[in-house]
């Protein structure tokens, strides 16, 4: 539990590297009908802006881990695209499969956006994100490696399901397994719509009982989760199981899929 929480404090220290970015979000996502689909190692700095982006739109979203030393998506990358390089987005809604991080959330904006155009704080990224490195090196570069004990394990039947926000440091650190694990995930982004929303499950700004925004996705998550919305939590249909927290997730995936 010790090593967990030193995790969690990792996590932390590396989402405020980032200013805060990848908690809020609109209410109102325009959902694909088809899946996005995002190659990428949750240790990269490059595919962490988008997924910060993806956080602001709201947009679910399938991954398939790509850590360093994988064998499973990797491959996979090079012969869809030509070559090995994260972040890589398939988009079977309008045919488009981009790498490069600004790429991909230009089109983000453009296609799930409000406007169609890119706020000025997203368009222009330094080209080496000194910023997110250093928040990789804080969160202990959990992420970034494949775990070696599961090379000739087959991928689950079925996506596990994963409820959370890029921002948010338990969720992170799940995140981090799911990479060095290679198992592939159905990503569920449950951002914060309005000041009421932040705060941890148990202890929000606005005390009392939560009430979603009425017609937001955070209303439709609440029926899911009962009578309060906490993150991470995780579905694997493959085993039936459903958890909150986010040791129980990390020890049932390390239990389940890490040997």
């Amino acid at each position: 539990m010790v090593h967990h929480q030193i995790k969690v404090i990792q996590a932390m220290a590396s989402m405020l590297t980032e200013g805060g970015r990848g908690v809020n979000g609109t209410a109102f996502p325009k959902q694909p009908e088809k899946a996005l689909k995002l190659y990428e190692f949750e240790g990269s700095p490059f595919c962490r802006r988008v997924r910060e982006v993806m956080t602001l739109l709201n947009l679910d979203y399938e991954v398939y881990p790509c850590p360093k030393g994988g064998t499973k998506y990797r491959p996979l990358v090079k012969q869809l695209g030509g070559k090995t390089q994260f972040p890589f987005l398939i988009d079977e809604n309008t045919g488009d499969q981009l790498y490069e991080s600004q790429q991909i959330i230009h089109h983000l904006f453009k296609h799930y956006g409000k406007t169609g155009k890119t706020p000025k704080k997203y368009a222009h990224f330094p080209k080496i994100p000194y910023v997110a490195l250093a928040g990789t090196l804080l969160n202990g570069a959990q992420g970034v490696w494949m775990n070696q004990k599961i090379v000739e394990r087959a991928a689950p039947e079925q996506l596990i399901e994963l409820w959370g926000f890029e921002g948010s440091p338990y969720t992170r650190v799940v995140r981090g397994v799911l990479t060095e694990l290679e198992l592939p995930f159905k990503f569920h982004n449950v951002a914060k719509e309005r000041w009421q929303d932040l705060g941890l499950a148990k202890l929000r700004l606005k005390p009392g009982k939560y009430v979603p925004l009425a017609g937001g996705k955070r209303e439709q998550v609440l029926k899911l989760m009962g009578d309060n919305i906490q993150v991470p939590f995780l579905v694997d249909r493959n085993t039936q199981t459903q958890l909150f927290e986010s040791a129980k997730i990390v020890q049932y995936l390390q239990q389940t899929y890490g040997n």
